[in-house]
């Protein structure tokens, strides 16, 4: 008997929006399964949570490759039609294979799942189709910008799930508060993380492009993905496109500080500003920060609301402006707003107090694998922080890179010391930096750098020599090898 469910295969499982998306496509009744070049925490421990089968490295006899293979005149059919397939084929599943493939950035050409779904003709899609196929509700909001569009897309679909909305969801980041980063709970409202960056090898529009938004929240546009925009001009075209989409009785949630040329090429009327100066239309000022969270006020015409919150720095305050207006604009009370930012968690590994040691010492998870994002963490403990702030590092492996020494100049002196782990094995370590070499090149402008290659001996390190008022953050794009909950049992 052939079973009923259907059967999705996702090639690139372990990337944040991959693995969600994989979750929900599990909770629609779909048969899951994925491949990824390599698993780490918490990804792979999410993954397992929800039962989804996966493996590592690309094995085409797992998705199909074993069974019985196509007839002579269904392999014309398939060289015959050069056009791809994106919706569902049940029939290949009485062959064992899977009706729909999602195929992740992670793929190349030469991927051999890849090249098996392709030569077999098993439809295949991109995730931001998938999002456009499964998530795309009449009211749909879609957050971008150069930040803050993953603390703001999170933080929206709690308030709308919250007040009863049922939206469907999807955001880049594992939230603190929702099983999982995407989701659809059946309203006529979705809140989607718009990226600029290129919808995948095939295609190379922005994703946001897919998910024509009838409300956009704007957060910031600033020059970045030199790759695929090698000019501000071009950057900031598709911005200007992307708000000219929005249908004349949607909205446009916009911060002060995008570039106004941005806002003029909009062609509905209905626009609404926020930020710190006393001309938007939402303002947000008496910004306090503490060890225990944020505490602002929002203006918006007559009226003032105190917002609180336990999410750390300053920048958060945009952030929860940009959300506030946002979800006020569309009809939910400014009252039960402010109650859902209080009950807002935030998102693992940004800023995430994860314990203290047994010497009391705040311990801190955050994903900044880069040197501007971790001298960025750095402004922000060093602002709320009384004691000595010690910051482990390690970079991806675009910042492991030798040419990408200039990057690290000057951006670790905030920190009062600076610990370089054993870094994560790369398959060729030709051209890379080792945990030496990054060492002695941070040590250059900040001389309390040491690079511990044995971990047990660092987390004694650490317990060692850190005390009440002190903070240790972990910032990099890998689990740092059990050694926080070491440090936190």
């Amino acid at each position: 008997m052939i079973n009923k469910q259907k059967h999705i295969h996702f090639i690139g499982i372990c990337g944040v929006a991959m693995s969600a998306l994989a979750i929900m496509m599990q909770k629609k009744g779909w048969k899951v399964t994925g491949s990824d070049k390599g698993f780490y925490p918490p990804i792979s421990t999410h993954l397992s949570k929800f039962k989804i089968e996966f493996y590592p490295g690309w094995h085409p006899e797992r998705i199909g490759a074993n069974t019985l293979p196509l007839s002579k005149g269904e392999l014309e059919g398939v060289a015959k039609n050069k056009s791809r397939q994106t919706t569902p084929n049940p029939s290949l599943e009485r062959r064992g294979m899977p009706a729909l493939v999602v195929v992740g950035n992670v793929a190349g050409s030469s991927n051999p799942e890849f090249l098996f779904v392709k030569e077999n003709g098993i439809p295949y899609l991109s995730y931001p189709e998938l999002i456009k196929q499964q998530l795309l509700k009449e009211n749909n909001i879609v957050v971008t910008g150069t930040y803050g569009k993953t603390s703001c897309t999170t933080l929206l679909s709690w308030i709308l799930k919250e007040a009863n909305f049922k939206p469907s969801y999807m955001f880049g980041g594992l939230s603190l508060n929702l099983d999982n980063a995407s989701d659809d709970l059946g309203g006529d409202w979705s809140v989607l993380e718009g990226d600029e960056y290129k919808t995948s090898r095939w295609d190379e529009k922005a994703k946001f492009f897919s998910y024509n938004p009838t409300h956009l929240l704007l957060t910031a546009v600033k020059w970045d993905h030199a790759d695929v925009y090698p000019t501000e001009e071009l950057y900031f075209e598709a911005f200007k496109k992307l708000v000219k989409m929005i249908p004349d009785n949607g909205l446009i949630v916009i911060s002060e500080n995008v570039d106004k040329q941005i806002l003029r090429s909009a062609q509905n009327d209905k626009k609404v500003t926020y930020g710190k100066s006393n001309g938007c239309d939402y303002q947000y000022f008496d910004v306090k920060s503490t060890v225990t969270g944020l505490e602002l006020k929002i203006k918006h015409l007559d009226k003032t609301y105190e917002v609180k919150t336990s999410l750390l720095g300053n920048f958060q305050a945009e952030n929860i402006c940009g959300s506030f207006a946002m979800a006020h604009q569309i009809g939910i009370s400014p009252e039960l707003i402010v109650q859902l930012i209080v009950q807002f968690k935030g998102i693992k590994r940004r800023l995430e107090i994860r314990g203290k040691t047994e010497n009391n010492t705040t311990v801190i998870d955050d994903i900044a694998h880069s040197p501007d994002k971790a001298e960025s963490v750095l402004k922000t403990l060093k602002n709320i922080y009384e004691g000595k702030v010690t910051c482990i590092f390690e970079p991806n492996s675009g910042n492991r890179k030798k040419e990408a020494k200039n990057a690290y100049q000057g951006k670790f002196n905030l920190a009062d010391e600076v610990l370089i782990p054993r870094l994560t094995r790369l398959k060729d370590n030709d051209g890379f930096l080792t945990g030496k070499d990054l060492s002695d090149m941070i040590k250059k402008d900040n001389p309390n750098t040491k690079y511990i290659d044995d971990d047990e001996k660092l987390v004694n390190y650490l317990k060692e020599n850190h005390g009440k008022d002190d903070v240790i953050v972990f910032c990099g794009s890998h689990s740092f090898r059990n050694m926080i909950n070491e440090l936190i049992k």
